[in-house]
């Protein structure tokens, strides 16, 4: 069993997509957001079942967390990752809430932690989330996702995922051959096709999102529907794609925009998410030099996704 330390940074809202992007940069395996706005939020919305988490009193501090592989590297990440908090803060001045903390963990204790957070959780029309460990009967016209995360990105409880998922149900051509950058667990992979797609490529630059997307995929019988490869970006990807999507963060996004033009098929759809509301509009300038259009945004709780498709 793999051990990892855990690093746990508390800062306010509107920090959350910078620390993220240094513990992601810094070689993290994952990064978790726990917002409790977002706990509240889903508590309150009626989709979530099975919740027995207490309604969240401070809602002011995210606790967003990255893991390492305990190696002969990790001395040489955490000093980047001090160094890299601190020239923020000189930036933009406070937003930690304490000092950075740290916990040895397991990839099983990994494992058990989601268990306490994530439940069966319907999305859109006709999606239904569901935990291995937990038990649910799909209603007639439901798709179930099972999932197991691992140590993997993806729950499907988050805006980000949730939001990416509604709209993969609304715009998805029938027989569709789809990219998913950046897959994570492989539930938005598994969406896709559940929303008609006939081939999916499911590309992750991390080996153990990798393996736990291959499981996810064979546990949902979609396996002759969905190749999961290793791969940076659109770089794991032969071909070109009727739907292109991407759930990273905002500035990895804005890399992936001059590949899209080439990747995308004259017709086709590009979904961007991951992305906090203050970005928009850089994403927007660099979608416009690379020959892309804004055809839709959907908002919620800060977060937004972009549907975008070429110029013509």
């Amino acid at each position: 069993m793999s051990n990892w330390l855990e690093v746990n940074v508390a800062v306010t809202h509107e920090a959350v997509e910078a620390v993220a992007e240094i513990l992601t940069e810094a070689g993290s395996k994952g990064v978790a957001i726990e917002d409790p706005q977002l706990i509240n939020d889903l508590r309150n919305s009626g989709t979530w079942e099975l919740c027995d988490i207490p309604e969240q009193e401070n809602t002011e501090v995210v606790t967003v967390s990255g893991y390492y592989a305990d190696d002969e590297e990790l001395q040489g990440r955490l000093a980047r990752i001090d160094a890299e908090l601190e020239a923020v803060e000189e930036r933009i001045g406070k937003y930690r809430f304490g000092n950075t903390r740290f916990r040895k963990v397991s990839e099983q204790d990994w494992a058990n932690e989601w268990k306490q957070y994530f439940h069966v959780t319907h999305v859109g029309k006709s999606l239904v989330i569901k935990p291995s460990w937990e038990d649910y009967t799909a209603k007639e016209g439901e798709h179930v996702i099972e999932i197991d995360p691992g140590m993997a990105f993806g729950t499907g409880t988050h805006h980000t995922t949730n939001m990416m998922m509604e709209r993969l149900e609304k715009v998805m051509p029938a027989d569709a051959t789809v990219f998913d950058v950046g897959t994570g667990s492989g539930i938005l992979a598994i969406a896709a096709a559940l929303c008609g797609a006939k081939d999916v490529k499911a590309v992750d630059i991390d080996g153990v999102a990798v393996r736990v997307a291959k499981e996810n995929v064979e546990h949902n019988k979609l396996s002759d529907k969905i190749e999961v490869r290793q791969g940076d970006l659109l770089h794991g990807t032969d071909g070109t794609a009727d739907v292109i999507i991407a759930n990273i963060i905002a500035d990895i996004i804005i890399m992936l925009l001059k590949d899209i033009p080439v990747k995308l098929n004259d017709d086709g759809i590009f979904l961007a998410s991951g992305i906090i509301e203050e970005r928009v509009p850089d994403i927007e300038a660099e979608a416009a030099k690379q020959g892309l259009k804004v055809d839709a945004i959907d908002h919620r709780g800060g977060w937004v996704v972009m549907q975008m498709s070429k110029v013509k």
